[in-house]
């Protein structure tokens, strides 16, 4: 843009603008695109125009939405109402440290370092919808909801977690082998091609984790039994204190002054009654203009008519609402002083004890609720304000003032004079002479959080004032211009207090007109020839940013510029920066006085104004490294990482000094320790009103040596700052209690570290001043967590650039990694009332996830450096061994087993019908009407029935068909495909009349073929299938073009609609020659991706069939409800071999009709009246979620649950025993039995190892430690231990079942409660896989194998591919032995090995649920040794980024793991199969791939 000749030739009023502008950008309150806008109006009449276009428009720029500043900051007449009340937002606290040039350099010299061994670190990915960046729409979720992918897209609301899915299997390995890891297969990928993005971004988070970390890892050893976190070990290099021990220094003794009051009351009332017409304090107007002036006399008559009004005109004689000695909050605007001062003396007049509090603004106000808090603990029931600002305050709709949060009731009173009673001439206030008794009560809010009053006591106050008075050489008549807060600290002290004891003028700035002119407290010094001036670095910062268009101000008349935030490490710049700029205009270098103060100790140091032309006092230049370790050490080496302090004068006149240690008891520090500086003095707080305890240790120390022995009798304040007394009694301060932020022992101070991040240029990124810094504790160590306020305009790739810059500028400086690094939208961040940053409250939003950050970037690889070392698997012990040693341990071996098959021969059918294809036909003959199955629609109404009969006479049809159309032969592969049903079970016995072999298999879904048809092909091809049976809706899917666009259509096998069948018997039925031929195939995607067949011999079937029957005790008089899919599995067996065999009637209930009637499947069971149902645990959360807020519906319906004996979940996993719990919970109120519901448990080699049954005990529980199971051992614990599982037994083990836990690495049988791989024996397991490649050695591996040792070595096994162990309880079994219960703890191939530990993801995932209540479901798997944690989103998405963290956090302390990837996910793209289980490597190959659409990816460092 064109600038105009020379800004100083512009007009007055112009430069004033201005500078206006300028410094409403430094302060973020306007936009860089506004600031450009406004500059250009401002300028445009000045400029020479480029062909008549606007000069606003040269620049082109992106549209973006303005933020909305919360304050006018214009400084027209018609903003200063508006301005009073609403205070106006800006950087307040923090944005002092503005100008140091010695970081800037320091921090550029580093950056250019890391520029040499540049690392490309991975840029999140974000969805382009997200993140809205304006905070008014902070909570509306973005319109267009983006339709998860079709992976699992199957139903119409994309936000609603889609039908149960069966995919393809990733990578067609059949039977793998379940032994060898599957880490093997990873670097292929599973067949997804590693060229996609995301793989790119791995690639570069592997390479940027191969950097050495910092510190590097020490080695120490590991206890078996736990895991160590390695407690870092102090460094044997580090700097340590070697001086004497210091000794308490002494202030210059408090001046006997022959006048000095008795009292502060008593000056004002000789000041008011001698001096009346004497100026006491002047107020300003919006634009800076005095006012108002309070004369003494005023205040004197004033305080006196508010005293007398207090005492004895709020209530009646003889119930007086206020009493001496009681607190009362005073609430005045920081542009009213005269109220509050009038208000403040007219307490101590009536010896009621003042609480000064912000005006709350809100009902929400950042840390409001802590105000609440000590209004409540100082027992304060009347406020008093004025009558503007009581009008202002918010209201309920009946106009009471609104109750705010936390806050006790309060009755409010205002003080403005027309309210106030004049005193009758006979009444006088009380004014005795100073005592212990409390004058007022001063707010403070703790590192925490929490607001305590810090209690001053009346000759405290009067000694305070005295101490000032003599440090300051205070004389009768000045004028003081005061900048600062009046309501505490140094404003309280100097300007309303200190004021009144030496009958000074105090010209009051407030706040609100230091944004409008930011010289204005620099032309009050110049128009009033101040004496003293009291302000914050931020008020020296905008003075020299407006500074240019005032030529004629002088500061010559000031001999003291009190600067009260001395104590901060970056004031120096401020100072220096500022006298080298006024030092034209009049200022006296040895004018600038910096002092530090507390709540609790009061003014600590204040540096006296010098003598002209004496030496101005020296710095200190120190090491930071030296000052992590606590130590003073002058810095030489390098200049990058010094720390540049100013003094802050010496100890206060009357008082005394030490330094002691921070933490611990506090123990004297040497003279070249950093440590908190304690002072003792008559002025200082008394105690933190109402909480005794604290008050003890801040209040009463008294300091000790270095054995532990007290030094003296006298008690210290502790100050809350950091520091060291140096050469000459000097003063040094370093830092804040509360800005300490403890790393791995080293100390580092939260302002430096802001300073560093704001010495990195950043004014295309982030606002000034609007930086917070706080550490959270994470896995035994404090860490770092940076937040700052992104400007709206600030692009993704600004943004990135300036947090990997910000990390590498802190870890040069400070030698200390970030654990995260934060970017909020503008304006979001909790706000002081002075408009600083809240950083406690922006602490808690961190910490809970409502801090909705809209950039971040977590470094816990880089920080985390205290993790136990990976576990190094020891030379195993031989399995002869092992046993050996459970013997003469006296444990037994774990084994188990169900009754005994031989002793429970039941009536002549096993016997007589050996294959259930006979059985069928005898009840045909026998019972011909006798209905065996009952199919329900969504409705309830049943849709159709089987009885024995016409099942029989179905099957024959089915059979005929197959010989006649089909040409098929005995042994010949068929595949069913149908939906739930009765036509599946006829196709089923159809296939076994007529010698072929059945294979069932799910439908593909007409929504999404894509992603369900591949399936179906890929287990026709595998099963070699001759033929497929249907129905004729099927058929046509199946031949569609739809269906072309996803599988080679044309290769189908013959296929076969069975709806309209000819009336045509069957010549003869078919019997397999033996027992041991192949009855079905039972295909099924495991949750691993792998698919498998095993094959189902004749015998296996009628032997499963027999021992659910002895197990459920089923007969043909009963009824039992089923809830499953019927396509493999239990879920198989029991839709369509059981009822044929026991000769009981199913119900039966298709899972998908429970979508459109959550009652469906506990109105049947009511209503039949059904002692045994059997569900999965995906119909189990359906009804659990969706009908958990209905149970009184329930009930209206009539619905009754007492009637259930089991309710029996099909699963191959470990039992999900918190669903269970709230299943029962939740419907107890129906009548369901605590002890009804249940788990199986199952595998590929055997689908029914366990289940429930009738008879026998009930499931019994245990705790177990999930540290010692990372290391495959199984400790068991109390109930509420700190990382405790919950494990459940699964069920009773099955009639004819014999179970052993054994190594699965050295096949050793292992002893009771050893976790180990489950291996079982039984007449009903599968005869093998049934796979392209005939594996005979996996055959061999999995279904028949030897224990390497021991009893049962001859026994063969097949293995389950499960972990669990065997415990022996006190309870008694059927056959009245004590009762072995098995416990299922997780798949073997799901594991994930990581760090030598072996993890089961769903305990992680349950970790990661628990952590936000908008996380609504969870999948965990590795990629080359990354942890990748995908989470479904279910608020809203400013939610996002807030997970990042939280997920974080939990993995790291519940599971010792560094999560390296978060991937957040719309709801529903986790895909979960039938069994409502989770497809991890699913999910794995799609988000490699690239077909997640993520919300966010973060990569974590």
């Amino acid at each position: 843009m064109a600038e105009p000749a020379a800004v100083s030739s512009l007009p007055r009023e112009v430069r004033e603008q201005l500078a206006e502008l300028e410094l409403e950008l430094s302060e973020g309150d306007i936009t860089q695109k506004g600031y450009e806008k406004k500059r250009a109006k401002l300028l445009a009449p000045y400029v020479p125009q480029t062909q008549g276009v606007d000069p606003a428009l040269q620049k082109e720029s992106k549209p973006q939405m303005p933020v909305p500043s919360a304050a006018p900051a214009s400084a027209s007449s018609s903003s200063s109402s508006s301005s009073k009340f609403h205070r106006a937002r800006s950087g307040g606290a923090r944005d002092e440290r503005y100008r140091s040039d010695i970081h800037t350099e320091a921090v550029q010299a580093a950056l250019a370092k890391h520029k040499e061994q540049k690392m490309a670190l991975p840029m999140p990915t974000k969805r382009r919808s997200t993140f809205v960046q304006s905070p008014a729409d902070a909570c509306t979720p973005p319109e267009s909801f983006s339709v998860p992918p079709d992976v699992t897209a199957t139903t119409s609301t994309p936000s609603a977690r889609p039908a149960a899915v069966d995919l393809p299997p990733s990578g067609i390995v059949k039977g793998m082998h379940k032994g060898s890891n599957r880490s093997s297969l990873m670097d292929t990928a599973d067949g997804v091609p590693v060229s996609s993005r995301v793989s790119t971004k791995i690639q570069q988070l592997l390479n940027t984790l191969k950097r050495p970390k910092r510190p590097p890892l020490k080695e120490f050893f590991v206890d078996d039994f736990e895991e160590i976190v390695e407690v870092p070990q102090p460094d044997p290099n580090q700097p340590k204190p070697e001086g004497r021990q210091m000794t308490p220094v002494k202030g210059e003794p408090l001046g006997v002054v022959c006048n000095w009051p008795p009292a502060l009351e008593a000056a004002l009332q000789r000041w008011g009654t001698t001096q009346a017409k004497c100026p006491c304090l002047t107020a300003l107007d919006v634009t800076g203009k005095p006012v108002y002036t309070l004369t003494y006399g005023k205040l004197w008559s004033r305080s006196l008519k508010l005293a007398y009004t207090l005492l004895n005109k709020l209530g009646t004689k003889n119930e007086p609402v206020l009493k001496p000695g009681d607190r009362v909050a005073l609430v005045y605007p920081n542009n009213d002083p005269v109220m509050f001062m009038v208000a403040f003396y007219g307490c101590l007049l009536a010896e009621v004890i003042p609480v000064p509090i912000e005006v709350p603004l809100t009902r929400k106000d950042a840390g409001g609720q802590q105000i609440g808090f000590l209004l409540g603990s100082c027992g304060v029931a009347l406020a008093l304000t004025t009558e503007v600002c009581l009008k202002g305050l918010p209201k309920t709709q009946n106009g009471e003032i609104v109750q705010f949060k936390g806050w006790p009731r309060l009755k409010w009173v205002v003080t403005d004079s027309k309210y106030l009673s004049k005193s009758p001439k006979d009444w006088q206030p009380n004014i005795s002479a100073a005592g212990t008794e409390p004058a007022y009560i001063e707010y403070k809010t703790s590192k925490e959080g929490s607001v305590m009053g810090v209690t001053v006591s009346r000759v405290a106050m009067l000694a305070h004032c005295q101490a000032l008075s003599q440090a300051c050489n205070y004389s009768e008549g000045e004028t003081i211009v005061n900048v600062l807060d009046f309501k505490k600290d140094a404003g309280l002290w100097h300007g309303i207090l200190t004021n009144v004891m030496n009958k000074l003028h105090t010209i009051s700035v407030p706040y609100s007109v230091m944004k409008t002119c930011p010289l204005s407290w620099v032309q009050r010094v110049h128009a009033h020839k101040a004496k003293v001036a009291l302000v914050k670095c931020r008020d020296l910062h905008w003075a020299m940013m407006a500074h240019r268009d005032q030529r004629d101000v002088s500061l010559g008349s000031l001999r003291m510029l009190i600067v009260t935030d001395g104590a901060n490490p970056w004031s120096v710049s401020s100072c220096d920066a500022f006298l080298s700029l006024f030092q034209s205009h009049g200022l006296k270098p040895e004018a600038i006085c910096p002092c530090a103060t507390s709540p609790e100790a009061m003014t600590v140091a204040i540096r006296r104004p010098g003598v002209p032309g004496a030496p101005l006092p020296g710095r200190a230049i120190l090491s930071m490294n030296g000052l992590s370790f606590g130590v003073i050490r002058v810095n030489t080496e390098d200049k990058n990482s010094a720390l540049t302090v100013q003094d802050v004068g010496h100890v206060m006149p009357g008082g005394m000094m030490c330094i002691v240690k921070p933490d611990g008891p506090p123990q004297l520090c040497k003279t070249d320790e950093i440590g908190e500086i304690c002072v003792s003095s008559r002025a200082g707080g008394m105690m933190y009103y109402g909480l005794a305890g604290v008050t003890k240790n801040t209040f009463e120390v008294i300091p000790v040596n270095s054995s532990g022995s007290p030094v003296g009798e006298v008690p210290f304040v502790r100050s809350g700052l950091l520091g060291f007394v140096g050469p000459g009694s000097l003063v040094f301060v370093v830092g804040k209690m509360d800005g300490l932020l403890t790393v791995s022992g080293r100390r580092h101070n939260a302002d430096d570290i802001v300073a560093t991040g704001l010495a990195v240029e950043s004014i295309k990124t982030v606002y000034r001043g609007r930086i917070a810094v706080f550490s959270v504790s994470v896995f035994y160590d404090e860490r770092i967590v940076v937040v700052a306020e992104q400007r709206p305009d600030a692009s993704e790739e600004d943004s990135f650039q300036w947090m990997s810059r910000v990390l590498q500028a802190i870890d040069s400086i400070h030698q200390v990694g970030v654990y995260c690094l934060a970017l909020v939208p503008a304006n979001t961040l909790p706000k002081t009332p002075l408009g600083g940053i809240h950083i406690s409250q922006t602490k808690q939003h961190f910490l809970e996830g409502s801090l909705h950050p809209c950039n971040i970037l977590m470094c816990p690889h880089t920080c985390v450096t205290n993790l136990p070392k990976p576990r190094q698997k020891q030379p195993g012990v031989g399995p002869a061994s092992v046993m050996v040693g459970n013997l003469v341990a006296g444990k037994r071996i774990a084994q188990a087993s169900g009754r005994d098959l031989g002793q429970l021969e039941d009536n002549d059918l096993v016997k007589k019908h050996q294959f259930l294809t006979e059985v069928l036909q005898w009840r045909a003959q026998a019972t011909p009407d006798h209905p065996l199955f009952l199919l329900l629609n969504a409705k309830g109404t049943t849709v159709c029935t089987a009885t024995c009969l016409q099942l029989h006479k179905k099957a024959e049809r089915i059979a005929s068909v197959l010989c006649d159309k089909g040409h098929l032969n005995a042994g010949d592969n068929v595949v069913l495909l149908y939906p739930p049903g009765i036509e599946l079970i006829s196709a089923f016995y159809g296939c076994l009349y007529s010698g072929c072999v059945p294979v069932t298999v799910r439908p593909p879904h007409a929504q999404s073929l894509v992603a369900t048809l591949p399936t179906v092909r890929m287990i026709v091809e595998v099963s070699k299938a001759a033929c497929i049976l249907t129905t004729q809706t099927l058929m046509r899917l199946l031949k569609s073009r739809e269906a072309a666009g996803a599988v080679d259509v044309k290769t189908w096998p013959t296929i076969i609609d069975t709806d309209d069948l000819p009336r045509k018997r069957l010549a003869q039925i078919y019997k397999p020659p033996t027992p041991e031929m192949l009855a079905y195939l039972d295909f099924s995607v495991s949750t691993t991706g792998m698919l498998t067949g095993v094959k189902m011999s004749h015998a296996a079937v009628s032997g499963l069939c027999r021992a659910i029957k002895l197990q459920c005790e089923l007969y043909s008089s009963r009824q039992i409800a089923i809830c499953l899919d019927p396509y493999c599995g239990l879920g198989f067996v029991l839709w369509c071999l059981c009822s044929v065999y026991s000769g009981h009637q199913s119900i039966l209930i298709p899972p998908m009709e429970l979508e459109s009637n959550l009652f469906l499947w506990l109105s049947t069971v009511s209503q039949y009246k059904i002692r045994d149902t059997f569900c999965s645990y995906s119909v189990m959360e359906l009804c659990t979620k969706g009908l958990g807020n209905q149970v009184e519906m329930l009930k209206a319906r009539g619905i009754n649950l007492s009637c259930v004996r089991t309710c029996v979940v099909v699963a191959e996993e470990r039992p999900r025993v918190s669903l269970t719990h709230s299943f029962s919970k939740l419907f107890k109120d129906i009548g369901l039995s605590s002890r009804a519901v249940s788990t199986t448990f199952g595998s590929r080699v055997n689908v029914a190892i366990c289940l429930q049954g009738t008879s026998g005990p009930d499931p019994t529980t245990v705790y177990v430690d999930l540290k010692s199971l990372r290391h495959d051992r199984v400790r068991l614990v109390e109930r509420g231990a700190p990382q405790s599982l919950l494990l459940s037994e699964s069920g009773k083990i099955l009639p004819g079942v014999k179970v052993v836990i054994v190594n699965p690495e050295t096949k050793g049988p292992l002893g009771d409660s050893h976790l180990g791989e489950i291996w079982v024996n039984s007449p009903h397991t599968a005869s093998g896989y049934y796979t392209i490649y005939d594996n005979e050695t996996l055959q061999a591996d999995h279904f028949n194998t030897r224990l390497s040792f021991g009893d049962a070595a001859h026994t063969l096994w097949a293995r389950t591919g499960y972990l669990g162990f065997v415990r022996r309880t006190e309870l008694t079994a059927a056959s009245g032995e004590r009762h072995d219960a098995l416990y299922v703890v997780g798949a073997l191939d799901e594991t994930l090995e990581l760090r030598g530990l072996r993890y089961h993801p769903i305990d992680i995932e349950t970790s990661v649920s628990r952590t936000h209540r908008s996380i609504a479901e969870c999948a965990v798997f590795t990629w080359t040794n990354l942890l990748v944690v995908v989470v479904e989103l279910c608020g809203c998405e400013q939610e996002a980024l807030d997970l990042v963290p939280l997920v974080t956090n939990v993995v790291l302390e519940e599971h010792y793991l560094i999560v390296g990837v978060v991937v957040v996910v719309d709801p529903g793209v986790i895909p979960i199969n039938s069994r409502g289980e989770k497809q991890r490597m699913h999910l794995r190959d799609s988000f490699l791939a690239d077909q997640l659409d993520p919300i966010y990816v973060a990569y974590n460092m």
